[in-house]
Order: structure tokens, then sequence, then C-alpha cells
């Protein structure tokens, strides 16, 4: 059999759920891998399942960890039965390639043992664990938290060791794996967790979802003590109980170790009928919360793992042309370019402070929420980085890239449907400019759309007759925005 079957194994998060696993999945599939999966149970997910070709594996978590005995515990509960579960994929399957994906720095020890067989091992490297650790804990100071920095920083060096490739989220990340993990810079590959733009784009939400709110804000992603989102609620509470902002809501997507402390929060504050929690969503329900929502949220704080980590957030929220506020990160600047608000991290009411401009200036919020579509196309699509990924394994297993398949690329996303089901959302029209003006304004769809496009339309027709012709692109952003305003 040809020598390109891949296992790819991860902690974190179930597959599907982890997106960026699951875009491998799909780019591998699509350039002819067959493509096996470990990863632990989400909440009603079955033991296997084979699902758009690729066999997920997936065994029952371990106890949530509590202390260093617990993730100890989680640790090597997870790592046994990935072991058990690669002989059954073995002999199911076989793999001539381990992709292990990070969080925990574990399975290096696992791909040495596969190595008798001729597997080799890829390093996805979607966390810095030493940073990871100062970054929730502080400097270490005690003999107890020197001794586990210094077995991060070791178990990080074996995986170093044992990969045949790294693949790196970003520069930052890569030149730590060049700099503390000695690698050869051609042996690094970043591939950056852009978002396929060609699913994850603005439709028309639902109206309950943004219900009466004035302004709506979200934020999407992980709830963990190094995430920052109480600094949500922070503003929140400035914004409702110190600026009279009552018209401001806010949804909350994801879950984590903090959530139900951040329940709790949210409860002290008085903030109960101006936050939702909906703990994990599926990309549905992403789609109507961003669609309808008008500003983004980066509430992470500048810590050492932060400052040169790649927010999946940021790129998501530009997906779907949505302005966003975050604190001023190394590697939030470069995601988000001049297409999102930066603000000094730490300072709250600075923060709050944009958020207040960008719902009192639907003109910026337009110009944003454009500049950031056109950037995570044009820059961040996870396309491109999809042929990057792709080719470490072309390279590393001597395989000849299949140039038909690339010439009919892309084939992870299924195109939009030009004539959806009845039930499903209509995608807005990113090539009417007036109407994706007017969209990203409102946040929502007109109560007769066709007609208020039909108006728009003509409404710039009568007031550019004369230079219509001469227009250029940027002219008529500008005149939408105008429009938009206006009306």
């Amino acid at each position: 059999m040809a020598a390109h079957r891949v296992l790819i194994i991860v902690q974190n998060l179930p597959v599907p759920l982890d997106r960026r696993v699951w875009l491998e999945c799909q780019a591998l599939t699509a350039q002819g891998y067959q493509v096996s999966v470990i990863c632990p149970k989400g909440p009603g997910d079955p033991p296997y399942q084979l699902l758009d070709g690729v066999a997920i594996y997936k065994y029952r978590p371990a106890p949530q960890a509590r202390g260093v005995g617990g993730f100890a515990l989680e640790f090597a509960w997870s790592w046994l039965l990935t072991a058990l579960l690669s002989l059954r994929v073995w002999r199911q399957r076989g793999f001539d390639v381990i992709q292990a994906c990070n969080p925990p720095d574990t399975y290096w020890l696992l791909a040495r043992l596969w190595r008798v067989r001729g597997v080799k091992f890829v390093f996805d490297q979607h966390d810095l664990n030493p940073e990871l650790f100062v970054s929730r804990f502080g400097p270490p100071r005690s003999f107890a938290q020197r001794l586990q920095f210094r077995a991060l920083l070791w178990l990080e060096r074996q995986t170093y060791r044992a990969a045949d490739r790294v693949i790196s989220t970003n520069g930052s990340y890569k030149a730590i794996a060049e700099r503390r993990g000695k690698r050869d810079p051609k042996h690094v590959t970043v591939v950056r967790s852009g978002p396929d733009t060609t699913v994850m784009r603005p439709v028309y939400p639902d109206p309950s979802v943004r219900g009466d709110a004035e302004a709506l804000l979200t934020y999407l992603g992980i709830m963990g003590p190094q995430d920052g989102v109480d600094n949500v609620l922070k503003v929140m509470d400035e914004l409702l109980h110190r600026r009279g902002r009552k018209g401001v809501h806010a949804v909350l997507m994801g879950f984590g170790d903090c959530l139900e402390e951040l329940k709790q929060q949210c409860t002290r504050l008085g903030l109960d009928g101006h936050v939702r929690f909906t703990g994990r969503v599926g990309p549905d329900r992403i789609a109507q919360v961003l669609s309808s929502a008008d500003i983004g949220l980066g509430p992470d704080e500048k810590t050492p793992l932060n400052d040169i980590s790649t927010m999946n957030k940021t790129m998501e929220y530009m997906a779907y042309a949505l302005p966003s506020v975050s604190f001023d990160l190394v590697e939030t600047r470069v995601s988000a370019g001049d297409a999102g608000v930066l603000v000094r991290p730490g300072d709250l009411s600075a923060f709050a402070d944009a958020i207040e401009r960008l719902i009192d200036d639907p003109a910026e919020r337009v110009r944003l929420g454009l500049a950031a579509r056109e950037r995570v196309v044009a820059e961040l699509d996870w396309q491109p980085q999809a042929r990057a990924y792709v080719g470490v394994f072309d390279e590393l297993l001597g395989r000849v890239p299949d140039t038909d398949r690339l010439a009919r690329w892309p084939h992870a996303a299924k195109p939009v449907a030009t004539s959806p089901a009845p039930d499903a959302p209509v995608p807005v029209d990113l090539d009417d400019e007036v109407e994706f003006a007017r969209f990203i304004a409102e946040r929502r769809a007109s109560t007769a759309r066709d007609t208020t496009r039909d108006t728009a339309r003509e409404t710039t027709r009568d007031t550019t007759r004369d230079t219509a012709r001469e227009t250029t692109r940027d002219t008529a952003r500008e005149m939408a925005r105008e429009l938009v305003v206006e009306d």
C-alpha cells in the first residue's frame, strides 16, 4: 500500500469540534491521504465514527484535572488509552505518520515506540506549555514550581527531538522551535489556523439571536484562567452600571475550567439579564451569533503565552465581517492588521471606550467590517495554509503532489448552496457592496430585503449618475458607507 496514511492524535478537544484539526483532516483527505484520528469523546459522542472519510476513534475523557496530581492522572489516562487505540488503528487501517497536537507534550514517547515500525512523527504545536505555566501561575518560585516548569521544558524538548517535522501556528512559535528546540528552519513550517472563508461567512441571522439588544457584543473561545473572559464581564459592568448603556448585551460562546465561576461572577455583578452563556456550540450557532453581533471581543491579557499566540477568534470574527476590540498583543496585531481596534493591555476603561465608539459610529463598523473580511480572505484564509500543511506530509513521505487535485482546490469546504433549503440561513451577498455595508451596520436582514436592495441601488445610481462609470472600488465602498449613515 502507498505510504500516505496519517494518524492524528489530539487530547485537548474532540474532533470535529477542534476546528483546526478538522480542517487539517479535510485537507489531507482532499489530497488522497487516508486519515485516522484519536481524541477524547465529547458529550454524546460514539466511540467510533467515519465522518467525511475520516475514521475517528474516541476514548472516555479523564476526570476534570485538579492540581498537579489531577493533571498527571489526566495525562497518564489519555496517553494509555491513546496508545491502546493506536494498536486498533494499526490493525484496522495502518498509518505511516503520527501527527500529535499539543497540549500536552507527551506523545513523543508513543511516536518513538512506533518508530520501530517505520512510522514518522509530525509535531503540530498548538500551545507553548512552558509559557502557559507562567501565564497561569506566574514565574516559578518554589522548588515544586521550578520542578514542574523544568519538567514542561524537558517534555517540550523531547517532543522537538523526536519530531521529523514541526508545524507552528505562527512566526513566533516557529522562532521558538528553532531557538529553544534547536530545529532546522527547513523542518519547521508555519501553518496558521486561518478560517475557511468559503464556509465561515456572514448569513442573515434569526432575529431571536439579537433579541431587543441595541448593541450586541460577543466572545468565542475557551474559558480558562489565561483567556481573560472575566474582563468581558468587567467591561459589561462598566458599560451598563457606570455608563448607562442599558441596550448593550453580550453572548459568550465556549466552555472551559472557568465557565461556572464566570456565571457566578455574572450574577454577582447583576448582569444576568444582559449576558448569555451558550456553552459548547457548533458551527451553525457560531454563524448565527457572529452574524448577529456588532462587535467581537478579544479580552486576552498580555501574558508570555497570549502575546505570541494566534487567537483563532480574531480571524473568525473577521470572516464574519465583524469589527473587533482586543488588547494589543503581538500576534493579535499580526492577525487583525488595520481591521481591528487594539487597546493598551489591561486598560479596561480604554477597552470600554473603544466599544462605545464603535457602537456610536456605524460608519466605522462598516469600514472595519469590510477591511476585516477582505484581509481574512486575501491573507489569512485556510486554503493557502492547507497547501503548506499537506506539503509537509508530501515532502516527508516523498509523495509527488497530485497536480490535478491541486488545480481543483479547494476541496475541504462545501460551496455555499445557490438554492438553500427553506429553513437554511441565507448567505449575505458579499459582492453587493451596498447591501453588504448595510448588513454590517445593522447585522440583520431587512424586513423586505429585495426592496431595500433595489432602493439602495437606485439611490446610489441617482446620486452618482454623472460619475458612476469612473467610480473606483474604494469610492464605491465610501458611497455604501454614506448610504448606511444617511438611512
